[in-house]
């Protein structure tokens, strides 16, 4: 929040609530990337392209830990580039295709796509709860001014135009493996809207069964206490495919659900058919 905000009169509602992430020391240790696993996670790369595949548990932006402590600057380290683009990012705790541009031209057609809905993305979710069939979520989203936690997002009247279609793989054990289409990308779409359903993402800190766990995790750590309540460390989100087609680059790139979800899938007795 900025001085200016600070000196209005909604002060008093925004000053108690958490900041995005604290102060690494009260998060415990950066996760920090090898320079031996990175390129194990390389979906394709060419001269204009590096598409990976980003595990559960790394950032994307640059931090102050150095350039592996983050995948753009795990990157530009492997490809030995002053600079890549990053043309779309994924959160922390969500797992999956990533798409890096080589040069800002490639970077600007891309984001402009983009930003003309022109890229296709498909993500795979596990929810809490049996969803009985497809259901599309056309719900406008903005600020949770309600919410202790500052990043938090809602369903508000006047938000963003947002919309995510729901499609069920598989359900079993009060949970539904999921795969999720976006036709627009704001901040935690797919995470509040599902929250909006009545069939959060499990593991999630902020949009499941209580936002002030988010404020106990970063506090904390992650702690049986949590485990007992969230089931999974991370959220259960995973970005499937990226559909560049409509783009001019001829590439559909998939990464398949990593290995966590799928033994929260398997321990539940869930496959897809």
């Amino acid at each position: 929040m900025t001085s200016d905000s600070a000196s209005s009169g909604n002060f008093g509602a925004f000053a108690r609530r958490a900041c995005a992430w604290p102060r690494r020391t009260e998060q415990g240790p950066v996760r920090m990337i090898t320079g031996d696993e990175f390129p194990r996670w390389i979906v394709h790369e060419d001269e204009r392209l590096l598409v990976v595949s980003k595990p559960g548990d790394v950032v994307c932006h640059p931090s102050k830990a150095g350039p592996w402590s983050s995948l753009v600057g795990a990157a530009r380290e492997y490809a030995r580039l002053p600079t890549v683009h990053l043309v779309f990012r994924l959160d922390r705790e969500t797992s999956g295709i990533v798409v890096l541009a080589k040069d800002p031209r490639t970077a600007s057609r891309l984001q402009t796509a983009m930003q003309d809905r022109r890229v296709g993305k498909a993500y795979e979710a596990i929810l809490v709860g049996e969803l009985p069939g497809p259901v599309t979520v056309n719900q406008p989203l903005g600020d949770d001014t309600a919410s202790p936690v500052y990043v938090k997002s809602a369903v508000v009247a006047g938000g963003q135009p947002a919309v995510s279609h729901f499609t069920p793989l598989a359900t079993g054990g009060g949970f539904t493996w999921a795969r999720v289409v976006t036709e627009t990308g704001r901040k935690h779409q797919i995470r509040v809207h599902a929250h909006w359903l009545g069939f959060p993402l499990v593991g999630d800190k902020i949009y499941g069964p209580d936002d002030r766990l988010y404020l106990d995790f970063i506090t904390t750590g992650w702690t049986p206490a949590l485990a007992a309540r969230l089931l999974l460390e991370r959220q259960a989100l995973h970005c499937a495919e990226i559909d560049l087609r409509a783009t001019g680059f001829d590439h559909v790139f998939r990464a398949p659900l990593p290995a966590d979800l799928r033994t929260f899938l398997a321990g539940r007795g869930i496959a897809r058919p």
